[in-house]
């Protein structure tokens, strides 16, 4: 069990980075580089100095903690990478919200580590920051709810709140504020839409078992076969992360296994559709004349590719989580906890769908 720092006359007092080191058996100076994140550390260490901070719950700069309701006119919002489009466009929203309500937008990266993750947003409640937006897909397991159930408290407990923005919720006992896009749904339609277009043979690429955002998008697709009575065929669902590059390296292998048994592709994000294209292209294949594809997210690029997709309001997520953040900032202790809002997708039809010909008659 963690022993809390106590002051003199045996209460609790704010831990501070010498308790830190002290309970992860490492220097000042180890915890220091590892919570600014400017030095590359040991895994095991890392490991140890991240437990401490969960266990004397340490927030750095320990007398700004102190300041009892003290504020900053700040939101804070925590992404993958500033690179990827899809987190761009999310922390565009939430910087424009929060100018518009006066405030301070604070971006953090994390580069999907869980252990930066936490370390960042123990950074955002030093700065009391009104409200830590967290964006972004994750494995949705018990380790990560606990994660996602520890930020969501202590912030509460700082008078802050947490928004989960495209992830799960955590259930009406978390103080955590969710606001999501339907996946299931948007993909569900772009599979139908295809499917309507008279495709059969509809390859999806981009699975990845465990990830919240392609397992609810394989989901809708799998959904909208089983609604139109075609088979599933696992066979034509391919593993590979959200980047263009694996876009590229999904076709190329498949078209190197042999002529193509699918006459149209659902691309799990755009860029993969991207990747996807230019693998077809250098194998003599057209977009759509001789394959259909289709892609979600509906990124600027979609349009330059002519891409059916399907569009997701990015910039209106941060700008949601934003005014939901705040509102709930403005209401009595307690009050906005576990609230749920679900944005919707629709269909942007262009130029990379043809309709199949039924077989001639024989």
């Amino acid at each position: 069990m963690a022993r809390r720092a106590t002051s003199g006359d045996g209460g609790r007092r704010p831990a501070t980075i010498r308790d830190v080191a002290a309970h992860a058996g490492v220097s000042v100076a180890t915890v220091s580089r590892i919570l600014s994140g400017t030095y590359p550390s040991a895994p095991a260490t890392r490991g140890k100095v991240m437990r401490a901070v969960r266990e004397l719950d340490y927030v750095a700069n320990a007398d700004a903690r102190g300041l009892a309701g003290a504020r900053n006119r700040s939101v804070a919002i925590i992404v993958t990478s500033v690179v990827s489009p899809h987190y761009a466009h999310v922390a565009q929203g939430v910087q424009a919200q929060a100018a518009l309500e006066g405030k301070l937008c604070i971006i953090g990266t994390t580069g999907g580590d869980p252990e930066r993750e936490l370390a960042t947003v123990q950074l955002m409640r030093q700065e009391h920051a009104e409200c830590v937006i967290l964006v972004g897909n994750v494995v949705d397991n018990e380790a990560h709810r606990e994660r996602m159930a520890e930020y969501a408290r202590a912030l509460a407990a700082a008078g802050s709140r947490l928004v989960l923005c495209g992830r799960p919720p955590l259930g009406p006992d978390v103080p955590a504020l969710v606001v999501e896009y339907d996946n299931t749904g948007g993909a569900y339609a772009i599979t139908s839409h295809l499917l309507s277009a008279g495709h059969r043979r509809i390859l999806f690429l981009g699975r990845h078992d465990g990830w919240t955002t392609p397992e609810s998008r394989v989901l809708g697709y799998r959904d909208a076969l089983a609604d139109h009575r075609v088979p599933h065929d696992p066979g034509l669902e391919m593993t590979g992360r959200m980047e263009r590059s694996e876009g590229y390296r999904m076709i190329r292998e498949r078209l190197a296994a042999g002529p193509p048994d699918f006459t149209a592709i659902f691309a799990g994000n755009d860029l993969i559709a991207a990747g996807a294209r230019r693998a077809l292209r250098e194998h003599g294949l057209r977009v759509p004349d001789d394959v259909s594809l289709a892609g979600f997210d509906d990124l600027p690029s979609a349009a330059d590719l002519d891409l059916t997709t399907v569009h997701v309001p990015h910039e209106e997520l941060g700008r949601t989580a934003v005014r939901l953040a705040l509102e709930a900032g403005r209401s009595p202790a307690g009050a906005g906890g576990g609230r749920h809002v679900m944005l919707g997708t629709h269909i942007v039809v262009r130029d990379s769908v043809r309709p199949l010909k039924p077989p001639a008659a024989s």
